[in-house]
């Protein structure tokens, strides 16, 4: 006979009820034992430089309780109460006075906490430290987590538009929200050791000139706004993913415009120097610049003269430099995209080479020079030159190291070296966040480019842009960076 048919149908309901009973109460017991504590996954919180006014992302923290039964936390709370700047999100809660009181926690669980930092207005120009502690009570014991950051004062730009003579100085950093705009025939300068943060999708529009003239000591900064890390716990800083602002634009057909020592990285495109009259060409020079990581170009010029000495422009989806129309001079300077070698980037690249040079139209004299330069990147060609009327191109290639798969046979080019396959050209060409590497284009030690620069043009710019001598050894490399033992 079958055990159950023996055994009444209420007896079994009165037994199945008893079972889950006790197994609740058990889940339900709560642990007085002054032992049995939280723990955390972190016992301090530090958040990155906040400008004022301007709220932080939030941070998250994850409480566990380890123990075998149920925890009450009697209170949690922050040691500023309302008057913090902090402010304290509780497993879904809010309190005007950052504190909470008995907080269940069930065995082996966890709950998450997050923290938010707005900072106020500061007399001072400098970062101003901000701290305080989370505290937690539970079964009489006091736990706390340390909570850090610093304010930076900041003067806030939204939709400006500047209508005379202007200098922004180095006193404080400037956000800038909308656009920067500088109306034609003026010009907008920035004093050494400038900074500005664009806000997502912010630009900045000269109309008239720009004379961005920074130092070694004090460079000028043109980069995003955000100064966190992408996700919790991720190692990546904002900062190194690309198109977090937007673009500088250069449109003054008549325009003066000087770049030296300013770095510009992380936007959807660094300079767009664009003129539409191919009769009247404004000019640009760039000197001792970094134009770094962009969503889609670096550089564009068309119909306007350019000059970039002494300057890295890397990494970008599509193309590194585009020129098309009026003067290019290249000196001594560094042309790369290793795009797809970093893993933070949301986009691939779209296959261009980071040197694309547009000679289409008969009417626009066009001419480009490039000497003592490194092109390189991640694709087999790196280099392309499309001209559709020769006889009004005038180019001239010395003394480079390019990577394309054909080596171009026109009389333009001298002295090149010609990528291989097997060349190791770099310190480094990926992000590493494993090992908290960044991209490194200083030449590696066995680097075709190592000492092939013409001496004559390289006596012109002994200091390189990580400030060594390139004259040193006698042997001068091609490029931004001369090679140093060490590196």
């Amino acid at each position: 006979m079958n055990f159950i048919s023996k055994i009444s149908y209420p007896f079994l309901l009165i037994a199945l009820v008893f079972i889950v009973s006790v197994t609740s109460c058990n889940d339900e017991q709560f642990t007085t034992n002054p032992n049995d504590v939280l723990e955390f996954s972190t016992d301090s919180l530090t958040f990155d430089t906040v400008f004022t006014t301007i709220g932080s992302t939030t941070a998250k923290i994850l409480v566990y309780n380890n123990n075998k039964s149920s925890l009450n936390i009697s209170e949690i709370k922050l040691s500023g109460g309302a008057l913090s700047n902090f402010k304290v999100n509780v497993d879904g809660s809010l309190n005007a006075n950052n504190e909470f009181k008995d907080i269940e926690i069930r065995a082996k669980d966890s709950m998450y906490i997050f923290v938010q930092l707005t900072v106020d207005p500061q007399n001072s120009n400098s970062p101003v430290l901000i701290e305080d502690s989370l505290v937690f009570l539970t079964n009489g014991v006091v736990q706390k987590i340390n909570l850090q950051a610093f304010g930076q004062n900041m003067e806030l730009l939204k939709d400006k538009y500047i209508l005379n003579d202007t200098t922004l100085t180095s006193t404080k950093p400037y956000l800038i929200y909308g656009y920067l705009a500088i109306d034609s025939t003026k010009t907008l300068t920035l004093a050494p050791g400038c900074k500005l943060y664009f806000h997502n999708n912010a630009d900045l529009v000269v109309y008239g000139n720009l004379k961005a003239e920074g130092t070694a000591e004090q460079p000028i900064i043109m980069r995003g706004d955000r100064l966190d890390k992408l996700e919790f716990e991720t190692p990546f800083p904002y900062n190194s993913v690309a198109g977090q602002w937007g673009v500088i634009y250069l449109l003054s057909k008549t325009g003066n415009h000087v770049l030296n020592h300013v770095n510009i990285n992380s936007g959807y495109v660094g300079i767009y120097f664009v003129n539409d009259d191919k009769n009247t060409l404004p000019e640009l020079s760039i000197k001792n610049s970094k134009i770094h990581n962009s969503l889609l170009y670096n550089l564009v010029v068309v119909n306007g003269n350019v000059t970039v000495e002494n300057t890295e422009i890397s990494n970008s989806s599509s193309y590194g430099v585009y020129l098309n129309g009026g003067k290019h001079t290249f000196i001594q300077s560094t042309i790369v995209n290793f795009f797809n070698y970093s893993d933070v980037q949301a986009v691939s690249r779209d296959g261009k080479p980071t040197v694309m040079i547009m000679n289409m139209t008969k009417d626009a004299l066009m001419e480009t020079v490039f000497r003592n330069c490194v092109i390189s990147g991640s694709s087999e060609n790196e280099f392309s030159l499309a001209s559709k009327y020769p006889a009004q191109y005038n180019g001239v290639f010395d003394h480079c190291y390019i990577q394309k798969s054909d080596s171009l046979t026109f009389t333009q080019f001298t002295n090149i070296r010609w990528s291989k396959r097997t060349d190791t050209v770099f310190v480094r060409n990926r992000y590493d966040y494993k090992k908290d590497t960044y991209f490194d284009f200083t030449p590696d030690s066995v680097s075709p480019a190592r000492g092939i620069a013409d001496k004559t043009i390289a006596n012109s710019y002994p200091i390189d842009l990580n400030g060594n001598n390139r004259l040193e050894d006698g042997e001068p490399d091609a490029g931004a960076y001369e090679w140093k033992p060490g590196k």
